[in-house]
This record gives C-alpha cells, sequence and structure tokens, in this order.
C-alpha cells in the first residue's frame, strides 16, 4: 500500500492564488502524481477504486473533502455558504460548504472577517441592501496559527496578508455579499444578493470549533499533535514535527498537506515539502514521518 501524491491545481485569482492542493471537484479535479495510478484524476480513483478510501461504490456520490490554500495579496469578497439542504435545493444537488482555517502566515496589523453585527435576519436585509458595510461587517486580527471553524450562513472574508491552508467539503458555491465595487475585465463580480440574504444567520454567534478527544491521531518523540475541529464532516488536526511521528491509519483515507519546513515519510525516496499534499488510503497501516515540520491532516 502506497502514499497518493497530488499534483494540486493553482488558479491565479483577482486577490491573489488559490491551490486546490486535495480535489476531486469538477472545477478542479486533481491528477494522481506517480505511482500505479500516475495521471489518472482523483475523482477517476474515487470512482473506480473505493476500496482505497474505505467505501462500496455506493457509499458516498463524489469525494466528500476540498484542501486548499489560499495566498491573499489582497481582500476576497465578504461572503457567505448555504448549508447542505439549501445547496442541494437550489445548486443542483450541489454539497453545502462548511470550511475551516488554518492561518499558515499573517502579515503584521492582517485581519478577517468574521461574522456580523446584524441583531436579527430583518437588519442583515437592511444593512446589505443599504450597503452599510462598516456597521454589518465584524473585522478581527489575525496571527500565524491561528485557527477559525466557519460553518454554513457566517459571514467571513479572507483579507489581504494572510495565507491559510483550508479544509472544507467539496464545493465550489459561494455567495458574494459585497465585493468593494472592484472591476475584473472591465465588469464587476457577480454579487448574490438574495442567497445570501437568505442563508446568512442571525445573530451571529461565535462559538468554539467543536473537539472530539476519541479521534486520536497519534504521538511520538518530539512532536505536538492538537486536534483542531471534529464535526460530523471533518475532522482536522495540526502536528509540529520535531523527530518524529507515528500515525496508526485506521480511517477511511486521511488527508496530509505540508505547511512548514520539511520532512520524510517511510517508504517514500524524497522530502516532503510545503505545499506537498497527499493521501493515505484504507489500510495503510502506520506512517512514520520524520523531520521538521508542520503537517494538516483531514479526515472524514
Amino acid at each position: 500500500m502506497s502514499p497518493i501524491f497530488l499534483r494540486p491545481i493553482t488558479k491565479t485569482l483577482i486577490w491573489g492564488t488559490e491551490q486546490w492542493g486535495i480535489s476531486a471537484h469538477s472545477n478542479g479535479d486533481d491528477e494522481i502524481c506517480g505511482g500505479e495510478f500516475d495521471g489518472k484524476t482523483l475523482s477517476w480513483l474515487w470512482r473506480e477504486r473505493p476500496v482505497l478510501f474505505g467505501m462500496d461504490a455506493a457509499s458516498q456520490a463524489a469525494f466528500p473533502l476540498l484542501t486548499k490554500i489560499i495566498d491573499a495579496k489582497s481582500d476576497l469578497s465578504i461572503q457567505v455558504h448555504p448549508d447542505d439542504d439549501y445547496a442541494a435545493r437550489n445548486e443542483n444537488g450541489s454539497y453545502g460548504k462548511t470550511e475551516c482555517w488554518y492561518i499558515m502566515d499573517a502579515a503584521p496589523g492582517a485581519t478577517i472577517v468574521i461574522g456580523h453585527n446584524a441583531k436579527n435576519s430583518g437588519e442583515v436585509r437592511e444593512m446589505i441592501e443599504g450597503r452599510r458595510w462598516s456597521d454589518f461587517i465584524r473585522e478581527i486580527p489575525v496571527h500565524g496559527g491561528d485557527f477559525f471553524f466557519i460553518e454554513p450562513g457566517t459571514v467571513h472574508a479572507i483579507k489581504g496578508g494572510t495565507v491559510i491552508l483550508e479544509t472544507q467539503q467539496s464545493s465550489d458555491i459561494t455567495y458574494r455579499v459585497y465585493d468593494y465595487d472592484r472591476l475584473q475585465d472591465g465588469k464587476p463580480r457577480p454579487l448574490h444578493v438574495k442567497q445570501s440574504i437568505d442563508v446568512i444567520k442571525a445573530p451571529f454567534e461565535q462559538k468554539d470549533p467543536p473537539l472530539d478527544g476519541k479521534k486520536t491521531l497519534g504521538d511520538s518523540s518530539g512532536t505536538a499533535v492538537r486536534q483542531l475541529v471534529s464535526c460530523p464532516l471533518f475532522t482536522v488536526w495540526h502536528a509540529s514535527v520535531s523527530g518524529t511521528l507515528e500515525v496508526q491509519q485506521t480511517r477511511p483515507f486521511l488527508l496530509c498537506s505540508v505547511i512548514r519546513g520539511s520532512c520524510t515519510l517511510d517508504g517514500v525516496p524524497s522530502a516532503l515539502e510545503v505545499g506537498t499534499h497527499l493521501i493515505l488510503p484504507a489500510g495503510f497501516g502506520s506512517a512514520r514521518f520524520a523531520g521538521n515540520a508542520e503537517l494538516i491532516f483531514s479526515s472524514i
């Protein structure tokens, strides 16, 4: 059993770059890099070799997770995502979009948008339609190492000067509430005001990410592992490796991304560098990482 390495797809956008590091979504379907399935897409592997993901062919219609690295040179739009129910009814059966952010880097003084200041849904509509953005938007400082869990219905925006690893449902449904009146190819980008008002939850409630202490990852010499979030859709861990990390892969599959430094993985001839993304398939067994690195793991 071998790790499955991915060739990320990088998209250049109006605000910076977005690397789809582990994705089987139709808008960015990564190819397998090396090994028996070299050149096949992740969606092909999910469909044709479900046993690698601990699934039978009918378990889930699509690969459920998507890992991105987002490098924001300028501000992303103020936006919100729907839940599964709303997306299924209004977006051709798509997944909704629950996501979370691990802040890899943040410039001094960087901020992000999480939540809003409206007291109820009526005030949400009033503030948006009245373009009262400074009253509506809740902006907070951000630093490297911070973590945020973004539930559907939460107003949010990554802002310039931040680099994040995002773990999310495999969905590309984004409703733009506001885009700073900027132009792309001489035209404003489309907004989704009606849909946004439909799905924004009010009032906003700041919650700590849900955790489940039973879903452990593993620990070894010189390694600190912490669970960042565990919800019904995914569990995410951060590992700081300064020595070795022994992972017992007992899950359907385990996603891994290197976000700092470098390390080795038993049986892999070359070092894993920043921006390396891989999947440990079902039945992989013990995986030993060694070096000086930070890793993000996730699974369903």
